[in-house]
């Protein structure tokens, strides 16, 4: 029997949509170009609900989260005055393991946008064949305007208000925007006090002196690098002198470009929030690293020409790795990137509007649920070394990683030729296939 028969045998259990889901394949909200991560998330589903002629119960279940929370955060400054922020997590989907998924510190954090990203996480890990469901976690503070003694409170009580719902069989956060791996240790030292001895699997992305695994921190940089360079070879671009341009100098973007450097890629241009800087040459990344250490920030580095911080999408490079925030290829701006392979090393940084136009233009995307996996791969490496209490060098991590991203994206390619997709939608379908096969075979409760 197909996953297809058991998909159309499912409409006699009766999977009734969910008030306020998106439930029809074929409605226009879901075909049309939509501006907030979530709109865009719901509309790659509906595309791959209509590839594969899902029932709409069954839509309706892949697009609502499984579980959401939202707390409270209340945090005593240094100073004694009190100040109130909220935090979120969602669990998307628990069909195929315990959730996973990062935990940011912005501001800008909405309950929407983690609903997001815990989607793109499940089918991330669904594409990825690892064994979990996806999550998201943020809480709305801007992380820059705190002490590190003030960050550790809010950590600790965020951590003790979603204590329910967390835990290394149900729920796995690892470090996304505006937290690090001292911040898992937080969250790791807050469970493991109240549950009374230490649960090292409770997260991934901690210290290494703590369980931590040897390569996570550069992982999703890692995975970005070897997938760029398929991706250029895939277009028949020579990756030495190859040029480049990378949005985001932060955690995924600082060592993305180191590597494709040592690759022999030229990056002629990096930015971060407050602007960006080009060298046609190609940035020593060294010295930009140092003064980036010792100003906070690429601006003002001697070495390149300022460039406004939207220009960088729009130079005339072989590829573009926007390694920032989600959506910022979209309908206004798509028309003048040039990049011929669009490598996203962030969430969602591209609207379906834009995919459209990058398709016509016969640009190549690589979207981020192959693209930035590398992350939550390596975060299932500590998963499994902490549960075996065995840990791997530094050169079987990176060996395990190259492998397991490189074989998705053959995979990927493949299921894209043989049905004439774009690789966002092959890899979409992919990964929607295997979290409806296990919700199916699995069925409904009671």
């Amino acid at each position: 029997m197909s996953l297809l028969d058991i998909a159309t045998a499912a409409t006699t259990l009766d999977i009734r949509p969910i008030a306020g889901t998106l439930t029809d394949a074929t409605a226009t909200p879901l075909a049309t170009p939509l501006a907030t991560p979530l709109e865009d998330a719901r509309s790659q589903l509906g595309a791959a609900i209509g590839v594969l002629g899902y029932s709409s119960g069954l839509h309706s279940l892949l697009a609502t989260p499984r579980r959401e929370l939202t707390v409270a955060v209340p945090l005593r400054r240094d100073d004694g005055s009190t100040c109130l922020f909220t935090g979120y997590r969602v669990q998307h989907n628990l069909s195929r393991g315990p959730a996973k998924g990062g935990l940011r510190y912005s501001p800008h954090v909405t309950l929407d946008e983690v609903r997001a990203l815990a989607m793109w996480m499940t089918w991330k890990c669904a594409l990825l064949d690892v064994p979990y469901g996806g999550a998201k976690g943020g809480v709305t503070i801007d992380p820059r305007l705190f002490s590190q003694a003030e960050l550790e409170r809010v950590t600790r009580r965020y951590t003790s208000e979603i204590l329910p719902i967390i835990g290394p069989e149900k729920d796995i956060p690892a470090p996304d925007m505006g937290t690090d791996e001292r911040t898992m240790a937080w969250i790791m030292d807050t469970y493991s006090v109240n549950v009374g001895y230490t649960v090292p699997g409770i997260v991934t992305g901690k210290p290494i002196s703590l369980g931590g695994s040897h390569g996570r921190a550069s992982a999703t940089s890692r995975g970005v690098t070897h997938i760029a360079l398929a991706a250029l070879t895939h277009r028949g671009i020579r990756v030495h002198g190859a040029t480049a341009a990378v949005q985001g100098f932060g955690k995924v973007g600082h060592d993305a470009a180191v590597f494709l450097t040592d690759a022999g890629v030229r990056v002629v241009a990096v930015s971060d929030q407050y602007g960006a800087v080009y060298n046609a040459r190609g940035l020593d990344f060294d010295r930009l690293g140092a003064h980036v250490a010792a100003t906070g920030r690429v601006v003002g580095f001697d070495g390149a020409e300022p460039l406004g911080g939207d220009l960088l999408l729009e130079l005339d490079v072989d590829l573009l790795v926007p390694a920032a925030v989600e959506g910022v290829l979209h309908a206004g701006n798509a028309a003048r990137v040039t990049a011929r392979v669009i490598v996203e090393g962030a969430n969602g940084p591209t609207s379906p509007a834009a995919d459209a136009v990058f398709a016509a233009n016969g640009q190549l995307v690589v979207p981020d649920i192959l693209a930035n996996a590398g992350g939550v791969i390596v975060s299932y490496f500590e998963w499994v070394q902490g549960n075996q209490a065995y840990w791997w060098n530094a050169a079987e991590v990176e060996q395990k990683l190259a492998e397991r991203m490189l074989a998705a994206w053959h995979q990927v390619v493949d299921y894209a030729a043989a049905r004439d997709l774009s690789l966002r939608a092959a890899a979409t379908v992919l990964a929607v296939e295997r979290v409806a096969e296990a919700h199916l075979l699995r069925g409904l409760y009671p």
